[in-house]
């Protein structure tokens, strides 16, 4: 059983930043592409960003773009999501998951979600 757990979440005003962990074993982040998913109020889950296990190629959505930023710290066995220049449309559970294609970076094609960690965005 694949685990991925998160963290790093909370309250933070607009225009402020964030990092987010997914903590995964070294089996995972050799063998699995790690992406960040979310879901707001109200909406499905969906994409934020995605990273490759095999050349650490990444993928953004468009809403996203310029502001987050994935990363992989293999000696940490974590994918972070730095996220800057937060805006309320940002709030929602954020959680990882783990896939053995990289793209696309959707939620079917992912699986092994942890429990998520809340992101509020408010003044």
């Amino acid at each position: 059983q694949l685990q991925l757990v998160e963290s790093g979440g909370g309250l933070v005003q607009p225009g402020g930043s964030l990092r987010l962990s997914c903590a995964a074993s070294r089996f995972i982040l050799d063998n699995y592409a790690i992406g960040w998913f979310r879901q707001r109020p109200g909406k499905e889950r969906e994409g934020v960003s995605c990273i490759s296990n095999s050349d650490g190629t990444t993928d953004y959505a468009d809403s996203v773009k310029g502001r987050f930023t994935i990363s992989r710290d293999n000696a940490k066995n974590t994918v972070y999501l730095q996220m800057n220049s937060l805006k309320p449309e940002d709030t929602a559970v954020y959680s990882c998951g783990a896939s053995a294609v990289f793209r696309p970076c959707v939620p079917p094609e992912y699986d092994y979600f942890g429990q998520g960690t809340q992101v509020t965005v408010s003044s």
